[in-house]
């Protein structure tokens, strides 16, 4: 076993474990599903592609990490995360801003998936086209979600009050677009550099 296998199998473990254990008494057991789902989808197709479309080192694990986040989220719902309240009273805040981590990271590794996609594939000529087009791509992932969110406050009524997270606050959705945005350009004028050099060694 490599140790990027190795990695894989302890990244793969550690969600598992952590999507098993919040899934034996949540909060909400409809917000659990609905929060873990992302994870129930990625972890299959994640799986499936492994051999044939290895991803990043860096890409593997931001990834593993997006999903301890929707796992957290879904086992307390979003303002019932510890972490959050512990933010909470750091920072000062009026609300747990969990979920605004949670839309940090729905801007941050999605933009990096993006500039895998586009970069292996050739698809975007152009660095500054490429990080525009990652930006795009993850504020889109970011507005289809609060639809997502939408429609279920129109299904559920007050039963997605859990999953909706607003904790009261009117501009909710746009301060979770905002994140999301700041998310998404933060991982491209970070991680750019480094995740170039991670595509070079598979030969992109």
């Amino acid at each position: 076993m490599t140790a990027r296998d190795h990695l894989d199998s302890v990244l793969a473990g550690v969600v598992i474990v952590a999507l098993v254990v919040s899934g034996i008494a949540p909060f909400d057991r409809a917000t659990w599903v609905m929060e873990v789902a992302p994870v129930l989808i990625a972890l299959p197709l994640l799986a499936a592609t492994r051999q044939r479309y290895p991803l990043t080192t860096l890409l593997g694990v931001l990834i593993a990490a997006h999903m301890l986040v929707l796992i957290g989220g879904g086992a307390y719902s979003y303002a019932r995360v510890p972490l959050g309240f512990w933010l909470q009273e750091i920072l000062g805040t009026v609300r747990n801003p969990y979920d605004k981590i949670g839309h940090l990271m729905q801007g941050f590794v999605p933009a990096l998936v993006a500039r895998e996609i586009l970069l292996r594939g050739r698809y975007v000529n152009g660095r500054r086209m490429v990080a525009f087009v990652c930006i795009c791509i993850a504020l889109a992932i970011s507005a289809s979600y609060e639809l997502i969110e939408w429609a279920a406050a129109l299904a559920m009524g007050q039963g997605a009050d859990e999953f909706l997270g607003t904790q009261g606050d009117p501009w909710d959705t746009q301060s979770d677009m905002l994140m999301a945005l700041i998310g998404a350009s933060s991982a491209l004028a970070l991680l750019s550099g480094w995740h170039d050099r991670q595509l070079a060694r598979l030969g992109n």
